[in-house]
């Protein structure tokens, strides 16, 4: 059995939230300048360029990428040989706390949604743990800004629902949120499980890889189609019109009842974050 303190959740929490903020997962800026030489649009090709211009001042002032630091998510895989020194979601909740407040980071976190008093340290987080095999545990920081998470969706088909439809609802949502979420955006999308666990798997598949497709050929097609779809919609950069609307969509699945098809929509904005390690 291996030991982790508290202490050491804490301070990995902390940077990662700093981390997340002021830089871009790997490969995020290239996608961005791929647009940009993909974009028809002269208008949309200099949004673009001042969107990477902006990714480029962050790193180099050392200041949050985008204004709204988000709501942090957190995702904690738990191998079961690990045994943690101290209560394990005080931890979490102490980390985000001191990453946003001594990291200067906006504080955008209500205690609660009518009274809207904010708490004063962006927390408490949103915490998905999984029990994993092992004797480490894995932390993936996903702050989330609520330009692009207003814009998301979910629908509860039946078990008739073709592709075809799921590929209408996803670029049906893209199309609803126009300019509202930041474009050019990247779209997560989960399908199967029930209500709840399909939007948790849309927000999951904005923190896979960009580069990496679904392993299986009929979800790597789906989400060939949905970004091919969605990019025929002439929103463009921050809504200006171009071709460049969605820079990659990722779908997730999981298992489902004989009755239903749940489909969730989970979009982010072109500076999608989120940050793994694991201690």
């Amino acid at each position: 059995m291996r030991e982790i303190n508290a202490e050491e959740i804490i301070k990995n929490i902390a940077e990662m939230c700093v981390e997340a903020n002021l830089n871009l997962p790997c490969g995020m800026r290239e996608c961005i300048e791929n647009a940009q030489k993909a974009e028809k649009s002269e208008l949309c090709q200099s949004v673009l360029g001042d969107i990477a211009a902006n990714i480029d001042c962050a790193a180099e002032l050392g200041v949050p990428i985008c204004q709204d630091t988000g709501m942090a998510v957190i995702f904690a895989e738990i191998g079961q040989d690990v045994h943690i020194n101290g209560d394990f979601e005080k931890a979490i909740n102490d980390g985000v706390a001191k990453g946003y407040v001594d990291g200067r980071l906006r504080l955008s976190i209500v205690g609660d949604p009518l009274e809207r008093k904010n708490t004063g340290n962006n927390t408490p987080a949103v915490i998905h743990a999984k029990l994993v095999s092992g004797d480490k545990i894995k932390l993936t920081v996903a702050p989330k800004g609520f330009g692009s998470e207003n814009m998301s969706r979910l629908k509860m088909f039946t078990p008739s629902a073709t592709k075809e439809d799921i590929v209408k609802f996803v670029v049906e949502t893209v199309s609803l949120a126009g300019s509202n979420p930041c474009p050019p955006i990247v779209v997560g999308v989960g399908i199967g499980g029930d209500f709840e666990y399909s939007a948790l798997l849309a927000k999951k598949a904005l923190c896979r890889d960009l580069n990496t497709r679904n392993p299986e050929p009929l979800y790597a097609e789906l989400e060939q189609t949905m970004l091919t779809e969605i990019n025929k919609l002439g929103i463009g950069s921050q809504g200006f019109g171009g071709t460049v609307t969605a820079l990659y969509v990722n779908i997730e699945k999981a298992a489902t009842h004989i009755a239903g098809l749940p489909v969730a929509v989970n979009i982010g904005c072109h500076v999608t974050r989120h940050c793994e390690r694991t201690i």
